[in-house]
Parts: structure tokens; sequence; C-alpha cells
């Protein structure tokens, strides 16, 4: 056996894992792993969610777990059944499995019943404050809250009132249930926080049973400690809630009367850093209203930063996930640059696209020494890095279509392209050159229309003249007789600045404005571009969302929207990093 010097690799694991895996082996929960992941469906999950997805399902897999997906249905004024299908859809892409679709609705009865023994207990009353009156006798930081004058009113009274609150009669924002705990707290959330409010509106699963419906902070710690969650995993936001779930999980174990212990079967809150990317703008709130005032075309446009609009644009489940495991899981929020991203994309669909020739900025190439009705076939390599994929055949005839600022007049000597007396090859094909003179025709606005050239015999690979050496590049091609037309949409990042959440929030205070007023200033006017291109007609076979190299151009996917009659592609990203050179 060969000696080394090196010392054994080690897993790098994150600190998320490592109490996770320490735990188990401490035998905590009998040894159990159960986490879950608990979106609002009220708008499609964006990119900072997939980190929350990553390491929730995730470390079940890993460790024999399980996870369950459970709806935090309890704002039945945004939630929709469209919003749930498209989660499902966006975790199932990523690639995981969850165990159970569980909603916080299933647990409302549990809720009400917790809530109605906590107020038998004294520990939660009706107030009839404004919400304005609330938050101003909360206090600060600094200062303590004062007391509701409602606080002490009887508990015959609160139950009559709560009951009135789920009655249907009662006018929203009349009446609130809080949980009583102590107005001098440290902290804030510990002064008095509201458990239920009055919506008056029906629920999308339970119908008209509930008027009143369960804050969020109540809920989760419950549903959690019902379910036998053992890890509720979320994002640092949550680290000041951690005490408050703490002690409504407290209140649910005693008020059920579990004789097991507490300690060893407590789920445990473990808080992460977000994923914050420039030039991108999150929150659901946000984004729906790009949505609603027409600025992108749906949730899954691919200028989007939604996992389905990712998926449309083209990146791979894959490519996101090594993006997320590389940047990792801290106690601490940062802001990623997303060119890193965008090169993770590259690296990924390098291994993973097939390579084929388009010509999106077409002009016609016309090769004078070949007859009109010639036509040579050629195997092109599918990946040059993964002999499996194979081969496709592309057809060489007289007419070609190349990209127009492949052709240059009046060339300077470092333009390595076509031009008078020029050379260059054609990629699978020959070499060719351009006359002296006369090697293009103009129409009437000066704009050339075509390009003459003559192959030189016997440059193609394998034939006798294939070594011999030009200074023109390699350029590609297409067939006029043997390509298709199609539309291009090359997608460019919706948002000009590179933190626009607080570029936003500021021009907001300045100008008194909101909403799209606020975020118009800030939209970048060129984010997409329509164009129409030529392409191999091999492309007609393939389907939607396969990924693809646009040689020399960039990578690309074929959008849903496409038929064999229509093709469009969506441009993921650029070969190399342009926004590093336009940010210089």
């Amino acid at each position: 056996m060969k000696e080394t010097n090196e010392e054994p690799r080690t897993e790098s694991i994150s600190f998320v894992e490592e109490i996770v895996k320490t735990e188990l082996e401490a035998g905590k929960n009998g040894g159990r792993l159960q986490t879950r992941f608990p979106p609002e469906p009220n708008g499609y999950l964006h990119i900072g969610h997939a980190k929350a997805i990553a390491i929730d399902f995730g470390l079940a897999k890993k460790y024999g777990g399980v996870c369950n997906l459970r709806m935090d249905d309890t704002n039945p004024q945004k939630e929709d059944m469209e919003y749930v299908r498209a989660i499902e859809r966006d975790i199932e892409w990523l690639g995981f499995k969850w165990g159970k679709v569980l909603y916080a609705s299933d647990y409302f009865q549990q809720l009400w019943d917790l809530a109605v023994n906590l107020i038998k207990q004294g520990k939660a009353y009706v107030d009839e404050q404004t919400s304005e009156q609330i938050a101003e006798q909360k206090g600060t930081p600094t200062q303590p809250g004062v007391n509701s004058p409602y606080r002490d009113r009887p508990v015959e009274e609160n139950l009559r009132l709560f009951n009135e609150m789920n009655s249907g009669n009662m006018e929203p924002g009349r009446m609130v249930l809080r949980a009583k705990i102590d107005m001098a707290s440290p902290n804030m959330h510990f002064r008095d926080p509201i458990m239920y409010r009055v919506l008056n509106m029906p629920h999308w699963r339970t119908g008209t049973k509930w008027n009143a419906y369960p804050m969020y902070d109540y809920t989760h710690g419950q549903c959690d400690y019902w379910e036998g969650v053992t890890h509720s995993i979320c994002t640092l936001e949550f680290v000041s809630h951690r005490p408050l779930y703490d002690l409504f999980v407290d209140w649910a174990k005693q008020a059920g009367g579990d004789d097991h212990p507490l300690d060893d079967n407590r789920p445990r809150q473990i808080e992460f850093n977000k994923l914050n990317l420039t030039h991108i703008l999150l929150s659901k709130r946000n984004l729906l209203i790009l949505v609603k005032e027409g600025v992108v075309k749906g949730w899954d446009d691919p200028r989007m930063p939604t996992i389905s609009g990712f998926s449309r644009l083209g990146y791979s489940p894959e490519s996101i996930l090594s993006f997320i495991d590389k940047i990792g899981y801290t106690k601490f929020d940062a802001l990623n640059q997303m060119s890193l991203f965008e090169s993770a994309v590259r690296d990924d669909l390098n291994l993973r696209a097939l390579r084929v020739s388009a010509v999106v900025d077409p002009v016609k190439l016309i090769i004078t020494n070949m007859a009109e009705d010639a036509v040579e076939v050629y195997d092109a390599v599918n990946n040059p890095g993964n002999e499996a994929d194979g081969t496709h055949q592309i057809e060489f005839s007289r007419e070609l279509w190349i990209e127009r600022d492949d052709f240059m007049e009046d060339a300077p000597a470092k333009f390595f392209r076509l031009g008078p007396g020029k050379e260059v090859r054609l990629k699978n094909s020959y070499i060719i050159r351009c006359p002296e003179t006369d090697c293009c025709r103009k129409d009437a606005d000066g704009r050339i229309t075509e390009i003459y050239a003559e192959l030189i015999p016997d440059t193609k690979s394998g034939q006798p003249n294939s070594n011999m050496k030009i200074k023109g590049k390699t350029i590609h091609w297409v067939s006029c007789r043997h390509c298709v037309e199609a539309e291009v949409r090359n997608y460019d990042r919706l948002w000009m600045v590179e933190n626009p959440r607080d570029e936003i929030s500021a021009y907001s205070k300045e100008h008194g404005v909101e909403g799209i007023d606020a975020m118009r200033p800030f939209l970048n006017p060129e984010s997409l571009e329509v164009k129409t291109a030529y392409v191999e007609k091999w492309l007609t076979t393939r389907k939607p969302l396969d990924y693809l190299q646009f040689q020399r151009i960039g990578y690309y996917n074929v959008d849903p929207d496409s038929t064999p009659e229509h093709m469009v592609f969506n441009r993921t990203v650029g070969l190399k990093d342009s926004w590093k050179k336009n940010e210089n």
C-alpha cells in the first residue's frame, strides 16, 4: 500500500447537521428524526425557500427520518389551492419527497380547545383595544409595556367574548385573544402576544366553521409538538421567537396531560441564515405585486426568483442544491453575489447541456464554390464531456446562416473572424475564405444581406488539409435549407441595483410612494429581449426544460411554451459573466 502523509479527510457538515447528528447519537426523541417544511400557501416558493427545503428534507433523508409538508393556512385571505399545488411541484422538482401533507387547519379545533383551556387557567384574555393602542401600550425594547385595561377581566367573560369572536357577528379588529405573559419582559414577543384575531371569512378547507383564526406564533409550536416534530429548523428572524415557541409548547403539554418527559421530546428550534442574493427581491408580497402589475408574466416568469421561475429559466435542481451547499448554513446573515450563483449554474450546465448550433442575429453566407443542391451530413457530438449523450446529425449546404457579428467588412487586423480576404473554420466543417473584394451584398439602407466565401477543399477533420493553420477563429452556422425558425427569449436581471429591497425602501420614504411606484425606478427595462433565430431542425425533438448550450452564445433551455411547430428557447446564463464587466 502506498504511504501518504495526508490527513484523512472528514466530511464537513453544517452546525445544524452537527446538532441533529449529536442528538440522534445521544438517543434523544428515542433516536428519531422528524422535520417539517411549513410554507404559507399564499404564493409560489422563491429561492430562499429552497435553502430551507434542502435542510429540512435533506437531513431527514440522510439520517433515515421523515419530513412532513405542512401548509401554514391560518390566513384564508391570501391562500389558494393553486399555491399548494405549486409548492408540491417545486419540492418534487428539487428531488425531495415528504412523509405527509398536513395543514395548520387540521389543528384548528385543537388550537381552539387549548385556547379555551388557557383562558380558564387565566393565561389568556380577550382585548378590545385597537391594534394601534395595543402597539403603543406594548412599550419599546428599552421601556416596559403597560397592561391592557382588559387584562384581568373575569374568566367567564373572556370565554363568552372568545366564543363571540367566532360567531360571525363580530366586526374584524373589534377584539383579539392575547396570551397573558409579561408586559415588562425584555423579549417583546412575551408582552402578551395576540393568539387569535377575527376575520369573518370562510376558509378554503374548513368552510364557514371558523371566523376567528389563530396567529402564526400561537399555531406553529403546538403543531410541531402534536405532530412529533423533533427539530424545527427556521431562519434567524425567529431567534427572538424561540422562547415563546417553547412556552406555548409547555402550555400545550400541560393542557394535554402528557406524562412523557418534555425535555427529551421537545421539538427543538434551530435557526440558520437566509439565502440573500444581490439583484433579487424576495418576499411573496413583493413578488405578487410584480405579477399583478404585469411587470412579469406570472409567478414562473424566468425573471422571477421563484423556484419555478429558475426552473423555467433553465437552472437544474442539482445546480441550486449545489450552490446552497457551497454557501452553507451559518448564524450570520450575508449578501451573496448573484454572479457566484450563476457561476455554479455554468459549471453544472457545462456538464449536462447538449451542444447545438443556433444563430440569433442571422446573416446569410453563400459558399460560392459549392453546388446549389449539394448537401453533406455530419455527426455532431452532443456533449464532449459525456460520451453517453451520443451524437446527432447536422446538414451542411451552399447557403448558411451565421452570426452577423462574425463578419466585418472593414475589419481591423485583430478581428479574427470573417472579412475581406480573411479565413475561418466552420464548426464541424471546412475552412472558408472571403474574397478580397466584392465579398458581400447590401440593401438600400446599407445593411449587409449576403456574404460570399469559398470553401478550401480537403480541410475537414481527417482530410489532407485539416491541419491547415489559419489566424481566424472557428464560427458556428446552420444550413438555411435544414434549419427551423425559432423564438429566443434573452432574459437578463430584473433589477438594476444590487440591493433592491433597501433601494425601494429608501425611495418609498423619500417620495411617499409604495408598491409598484416605489419599484419602477429600479426595474431593468431590458430584462427581456425577444429575437427570431434559426436553429438546427434536430431541436424539434427536444422536450421542455431540456438543457442546451447554443455554441459560442450561451446556455439555453426549451421553454414549456415551445412546440415542434414553434420552438421557444430561454437564455439561462451567458458563457461568461457579462455583468462583472459592466459593473467594473
